[in-house]
């Protein structure tokens, strides 16, 4: 099954990518590996903005991960063509916009872990990080930047 097959049997429509908000590129391809720039969270063009711990529960922050990872692919299927050029999923870098009390951040991450798992079965298990920030641009809730590797 390809993976555009896939998407449609989970229900997941990909938005068009985001445009840079600043002085970079969406993606980079080199070494066999495609670098993508971190992807805030927003669905349908809006923004979701918030920070875990103070004005949203862990649920709404998993949701922000899961629209991030939702615009990863986006970028790559832009970047590479076809989603089914991803080899493997590597590695997620995964920032929570967050209170100083709030330790959560590996189970908020887990909305765009798990959403790379359901597209690309065991290729996208991946190493992580994911860290609390006090801010985020845009005020945003989740900012999420991963690396894949590439087949030719």
């Amino acid at each position: 099954m390809s993976i555009d097959q896939r998407l449609a049997e989970l229900g997941i429509t990909l938005p068009e990518p985001a445009a840079p908000v600043a002085a970079y590129v969406p993606a980079v391809e080199a070494g066999g590996l495609l670098y993508i720039s971190g992807q805030v969270s927003q669905r349908d063009g809006q923004r979701i903005t918030g920070r875990l711990g103070e004005d949203m529960d862990l649920d709404a922050g998993r949701d922000a991960a899961r629209s991030c990872g939702i615009m990863l692919l986006a970028q790559m299927k832009a970047a590479l063509g076809s989603l089914d050029r991803v080899a493997r999923v590597v590695k997620l870098g995964v920032f929570v916009n967050s209170t100083g009390d709030f330790t959560d951040q590996p189970k908020v991450a887990d909305g765009c872990s798990l959403l790379m798992a359901e597209v690309f079965g065991d290729l996208g298990k991946h190493a992580r990080s994911a860290v609390g920030v006090p801010s985020l641009p845009l005020g945003v809730a989740v900012e999420v930047d991963a690396v894949v590797a590439v087949k030719n």
